[in-house]
């Protein structure tokens, strides 16, 4: 099973668009996808069509109480289960202060679901609070969804810092693994400068040991398109609100890049060679 977090602390870049999506082509590739929904904003479980009510357990309650992620998955489509949120899950912080081992509690029961799926992603609410920690030591990657704006890189070295942290004290198989560029406008100069930065950034990272020196730089780009945007009104995915759609084709190109780029670490005992290696090259 490969578990990914997708995080972001800034809002607005395509996160939970890009969990949703991602998630999505990838059930639709004949994997077998979970997505939980760590955001008390529970932006994912509408996106999706999960009404937010207290008659069905949600993360919260997977936090909290001794339920199993087994007893809150939720069918949303073939292939494809949710984790829904609830606006509760806010509350979780408080509640979990006093807890011995609180930032474990989503890893000790993610691990009883390694033969359920091929692939869980978790969308991490906006911050760097306990909530994301637990997914931090959850899972194997994080892919970090950036919006092509000379302010992308602002508040990054903070998130890299903690994806670090995390990987020496808590989750030793932690690494950035793949970046994504959202919001895209491939006509402007602009785009293209702030792609050339963030190759630039991670390229002089891998002269550092640390979790993020192999990160990948995905060829695929997520163009701004209205019908992304549309879609979480009619809970559905952009697969099944506009399949003809440039977000739709953009969506399946990162998953088949992704699948692609997992296959070639399954086949050669490691990853496969980063685009800061490419770029030194």
């Amino acid at each position: 099973m490969r578990s990914i977090a997708i995080i972001n602390q800034k809002g607005g870049v395509g996160k939970t668009t890009t969990a949703v999506n991602l998630s999505a082509a990838l059930a639709a590739s004949g994997h077998r996808v979970g997505l939980i929904d760590l955001d008390p904003q529970a932006h994912a479980s509408l996106h999706l069509g999960l009404s937010l009510t207290r008659e069905l357990p949600t993360v919260y309650d997977l936090l909290t109480s001794d339920v199993n992620l087994a007893d809150i998955w939720q069918p949303v489509g073939e292939n494809l289960q949710v984790a829904s949120s609830h606006i509760d899950l806010a509350a979780a912080e408080v509640e979990l202060a006093g807890v011995v081992g609180r930032e474990v509690i989503l890893r000790d029961k993610l691990a009883l679901e390694q033969e359920q799926f091929d692939f869980v992603l978790i969308d991490c609410p906006p911050s760097l609070g306990i909530l994301t920690l637990n997914a931090l030591s959850a899972v194997d990657d994080v892919f970090l969804p950036l919006q092509p704006h000379f302010l992308a890189l602002h508040g990054l070295s903070k998130l890299l810092q903690t994806i670090d942290l995390v990987a020496r004290r808590l989750n030793d198989r932690l690494r950035l693994a793949g970046v994504m560029l959202c919001l895209y406008e491939s006509g402007t100069r602009l785009a293209a400068e702030v792609a050339s930065d963030v190759e630039e950034f991670f390229c002089e990272a891998k002269l550092r040991e640390s979790a993020w020196r192999d990160v990948h730089l995905f060829e695929s780009r997520i163009r701004r398109n209205i019908r992304l945007a549309e879609a979480p009104s009619f809970e559905q995915s952009i697969f099944s609100y506009s399949p003809q759609s440039a977000g739709a084709a953009d969506y399946r190109a990162l998953a088949d890049e992704v699948i692609s780029m997992y296959a070639a670490k399954s086949q050669g005992g490691g990853s496969e060679p980063s685009t800061a290696d490419r770029i030194a090259a």
